[in-house]
């Protein structure tokens, strides 16, 4: 996966990174990666960077001894040009540019996305700012902290640690004492920490850089965890930006939306709060089991026919400790089952999911494995559909990625979800084993059938 797939990179974009561990790295990566995809880019610092760095861009132009149409006749012929101050050759640096010609380069021709080093680190791949920095300009709309993963299990020293007695202070831990990723979280998702600064309107990734092995993979996925359970972030990227594909998962939230508004016409009666396993219901296990993937940070049932039934049915369901489970009524179920149901669901849910698990109401087998598939597959490709399939047929729960949540909000009340698997193009596709992604239960001889395969122990929740 490319670092602007993984960033969500938007057309235009002021990019600040900060932090340590692979920023310039990462800034001339990405804007290799804007240029190739037929883009323009400025990329620029406000603090310093090393003379050598600078050979790394097509071109560079000095700030005040270049004019916009200097840059833009750069921009036209390489796509790419490096603007700093002048360089200070005996610090071996080029040094920071002034803050307004930021909104000059967003004027430019094309309206060239711009990336921008933003503090420090003094090659260290962990650090905290100092009071005069980060220099994160108002105009910015996406903030990069970056930290190098070869940090963890290092001694927390100056040696290792850029200002480490202030990580120290942040994290709560003494000096000395070993980086772990619960330390490397605490300072990251800290206001005074990688969040400094941070415009309003923007937002802001977690960029785990230096990601080589199976165990540094574990380690970040750790770190992931932590940072996202801290908030404040978007998304989390791990990487190793040195090679190709530079990024190995993005992790995000992932809500899980429950369609249990049916008037289950076929069934006779309403599916949703009829008996499963020993004293409970359909809808009650589908959150049960819901609850039990670790990868769903929420659960919104959507309800409509008999809504307090299904609201008594969830709540008794609920787990101590689990995911947490809020409901939300579709006035329009009688009209409009599905979409309007899956709209209803998707406009609940705040600006830092990244992607939405659709769930049926009437699916007490899903299967927690699948689910994890589903969202291992989603974080690998960020794909706008992941679905799981069963002998070539595509069955359920579906995964949308948010980049597709528009396209379901836009669809008219009578409409199909399907719409939205054509209009967002091929559906990753996930192999599965397990024959429950295609059993729903709509009439009496289907809801015996399952009940029977449950008693009789054919249900492997777990099978994957």
């Amino acid at each position: 996966m490319k670092l602007s797939t993984a960033l969500r990179l938007r057309p235009s974009e002021v990019v600040a990174l900060v932090g340590g561990g692979g920023k310039t790295s990462s800034m001339f990566l990405l804007a290799a990666e804007i240029v190739a995809a037929g883009g323009r880019v400025v990329t620029t610092t406000t603090t310093r960077i090393f003379e050598a760095q600078i050979v790394l861009a097509p071109e560079h132009l000095a700030a005040g001894a270049a004019s916009p149409g200097q840059i833009s006749a750069v921009l036209e012929r390489t796509g790419h040009v490096l603007v700093t101050g002048p360089v200070d050759q005996a610090a071996g640096k080029a040094t920071a540019i002034p803050l307004e010609l930021i909104q000059e380069f967003q004027r430019l021709p094309g309206q060239p996305s711009v990336i921008i080093e933003a503090d420090g680190s003094r090659m260290r791949p962990f650090k905290a700012p100092a009071e005069h920095e980060p220099v994160i300009p108002p105009e910015t709309t996406l903030v990069v902290p970056v930290v190098g993963l070869d940090i963890l299990g290092r001694t927390l020293s100056d040696e290792f640690v850029h200002r480490a007695a202030r990580v120290a202070e942040m994290a709560g831990v003494p000096l000395g004492g070993p980086v772990t990723p619960e330390v490397v979280a605490r300072v990251l998702a800290h206001p005074q920490g990688g969040l400094k600064g941070v415009p309003a309107s923007a937002r802001a990734v977690a960029l785990v850089n230096k990601v080589e092995s199976p165990a540094d993979l574990a380690a970040a996925r750790q770190l992931a965890e932590l940072l996202l359970r801290a908030g404040g972030f978007q998304s989390v990227v791990l990487a190793h930006v040195r090679r190709q594909p530079p990024v190995v998962e993005v992790w995000a939230k992932v809500a899980a939306v429950v369609l249990a508004a049916g008037q289950s016409r076929r069934m006779g009666q309403l599916k949703q709060v009829m008996p499963w396993g020993e004293g409970g219901t359909v809808i009650g296990e589908v959150v049960r089991r819901l609850q039990t993937a670790e990868a769903v940070s929420e659960i919104v049932v959507v309800t409509g026919r008999a809504a307090e039934q299904v609201e008594a049915c969830v709540s008794a369901a609920r787990t101590p400790g689990g995911s947490g489970v809020r409901t939300v009524f579709n006035p329009k179920f009688d009209q409009a089952e599905m979409a309007r149901s899956l709209q209803a669901g998707l406009d609940t849910l705040p600006d830092d999911y990244g992607a939405a698990l659709v769930a049926l109401g009437d699916q007490p087998q899903l299967s927690p494995a699948v689910i994890a598939a589903l969202v291992q597959r989603w974080r690998e490709t960020q794909a706008p559909v992941v679905a799981p399939y069963f002998q070539g047929q595509r069955g359920n729960p579906v995964l949308l990625d948010r980049a597709v949540w528009p396209l379901v909000c836009s669809l008219p009340d009578d409409a199909n979800p399907r719409q939205v698997f054509q209009a967002a193009g091929s559906i990753e596709r996930v192999d599965v084993t397990d024959d429950t992604v295609l059993r729903d239960m709509d009439t009496p001889e289907d809801y015996a059938r399952e009940v029977t395969r449950s008693a009789g122990g054919i249900i492997h929740p777990n099978a994957s």
